[in-house]
């Protein structure tokens, strides 16, 4: 943490001067994160939201998107992977190419094992294959985004959040920036193989029906294919009966495994009708700490 407030307000000073803010969102953190963000909050441009319980890096996010006053937000994380020294030359890249988004592309990932990056690499094409909205192969939350994109963003009532989805569909100009990915600082991920499925299947529902059409093809396909092994079967049968039981096992198993996979895509989105459906907020915030930082103006640039 102190090295992520040394690195974020030397670079945030160097742009703008006093007139910037630093939110922290602690997500019902088990280590010293609580503490730190209090030490923290003797710095008038930080602002501590402190969630009532863990709901999640993409609910976290929203929590600390909600807060933002600025007229220019750049979301990144606080292991500094993601270098905040980038800072200024987004932007640039924002004000000369009169974009709304400036991402960052990750060339190259440092201290990273390569299952984490050939599982990173299909996500991105999977999901792209499966989603209505394009999104940028190796592009993460790491960005700098318009008042104009958060407003939008905030506004957005979904349970299952998928942000860098939901700024890709909000559309206007959203320019790549290549960069080089660095070490963890400290700490380790907690992105275990369990949480990154769901949080791709979090990404790929948010964004489109496609899985369901997907789906309605399976059952077009196995229906055909269904429909062959059944021939199959009867042309057996009349030269041997007994062994007609082959064929019949293979119909039931591929007939009822496409069943399966049907009602399970169905039963995801239906899930997730069901949560929204409750109107639950998306997090609680417990308490803020600092809560009128010496912050930025809400005023956009021309």
């Amino acid at each position: 943490m102190p090295d992520l407030l040394a690195r974020l307000g030397a670079v945030c000073h160097a742009v703008a001067g006093e007139d910037y803010e630093i939110i922290l969102v602690d997500d019902g953190s088990t280590d010293g994160t609580l503490a730190a963000i209090e030490r923290a909050a003797s710095d008038p441009h930080v602002l501590g939201v402190i969630l009532s319980r863990n709901f999640g890096h993409q609910r976290a996010l929203s929590a600390g998107l909600a807060q933002a006053r600025g007229a220019r937000i750049l979301i990144i994380d606080a292991d500094l992977q993601d270098p905040p020294e980038l800072l200024p030359e987004m932007m640039r890249q924002m004000k000369e190419q009169r974009a709304d988004v400036v991402y960052g592309v990750r060339i190259r990932r440092m201290g990273e094992s390569w299952s984490k990056r050939a599982t990173a690499a299909a996500f991105y094409r999977i999901l792209n294959l499966l989603s209505d909205v394009p999104i940028p192969p190796d592009a993460g939350d790491f960005r700098l985004i318009t008042r104009r994109i958060l407003d939008l963003v905030n506004a957005m009532p979904e349970e299952h959040r998928f942000i860098r989805g939901m700024i890709g569909w909000a559309g206007f100009r959203q320019v790549a920036f290549p960069y080089e990915r660095r070490e963890r600082v400290a700490g380790e991920t907690h992105y275990p193989l369990r949480k990154m499925i769901h949080f791709a299947i979090d990404a790929i529902t948010s964004l489109s029906i496609r899985p369901l059409r997907l789906a309605s093809y399976l059952a077009l396909i196995t229906s055909g294919s269904a429909l062959l092994l059944l021939l199959y079967a009867f042309a057996g049968f009349l030269v041997n009966a007994a062994r007609g039981w082959i064929s019949l096992m293979s119909v039931i198993l591929l007939i009822g495994s496409a069943q399966l996979l049907v009602l399970g895509v169905i039963g995801e989105y239906f899930g997730r009708l069901y949560l929204q459906a409750r109107g639950r907020p998306l997090y609680i915030v417990a308490r803020r700490i600092n809560a009128a930082p010496a912050a930025s103006t809400h005023k956009d640039e021309a």
